[in-house]
């Protein structure tokens, strides 16, 4: 659900946040007052006193008072179906800083693949290559996005190593939203 709130809140440390729509990283200072704009999944949306909006990792959640994100819920087996489970859980906290909903239910997600390696400590381990696209090619928070699936995946036990593509083809369209997604969104 859209979290929009008024409430005016002091940083109480310096955090590193990401400008939206650009996708640039820069630093609030402690003191800065900001609002929260949006708070889904693993990241808050904030705007700023100057009116900008930047996006506030969950991990830095205690900067605006908040408990930090934990991700609840997770397989605690290391085969390769539990596994890629587990990758579409975490994904669904993903969420693109201005739409309300997560990238799997945006319908951004085009393939995930999980793959047994061979290691000397006789571990499960799997490398994991997702093909994921974007709402719009020139979008600036494209590589943000990508960054928090490879690191959301790189996080799971089992994992060896994650490549995240983002792919065009085909062209991303609404009809690739779930049912929920386009109710949510007033597009249904």
């Amino acid at each position: 659900m859209f979290n929009q709130q008024s409430e005016s809140i002091q940083l109480t440390r310096d955090v590193n946040v990401v400008t939206v729509p650009d996708g640039l990283t820069t630093t609030l200072q402690e003191g800065e007052t900001v609002s929260i704009m949006q708070s889904l999944g693993n990241s808050i949306t904030l705007t700023t006193m100057h009116g900008g909006m930047v996006r506030l990792a969950g991990i830095d959640a205690d900067a605006i008072g908040k408990q930090p994100v934990t991700t609840e819920g997770l397989i605690d087996q290391q085969d390769a179906k539990s596994l890629e489970a587990n990758i579409w859980k975490v994904m669904e906290g993903i969420y693109d800083p201005e739409i309300p909903v997560n990238i799997t239910e945006l319908g951004l997600i085009y393939e995930v693949n999980v793959t047994p390696v061979e290691n000397e400590n006789n571990a499960e381990l799997h490398d994991v290559d997702i093909k994921m696209t974007l709402t719009a090619p020139g979008c600036g928070m494209g590589p943000i996005l990508q960054t928090d699936v490879e690191s959301a995946i790189k996080r799971l036990d089992g994992v060896a190593s994650v490549k995240v593509e983002v792919v065009f083809d085909p062209p991303w369209s609404r009809e690739m939203m779930s049912e929920a997604a386009q109710l949510q969104l007033g597009m249904y």
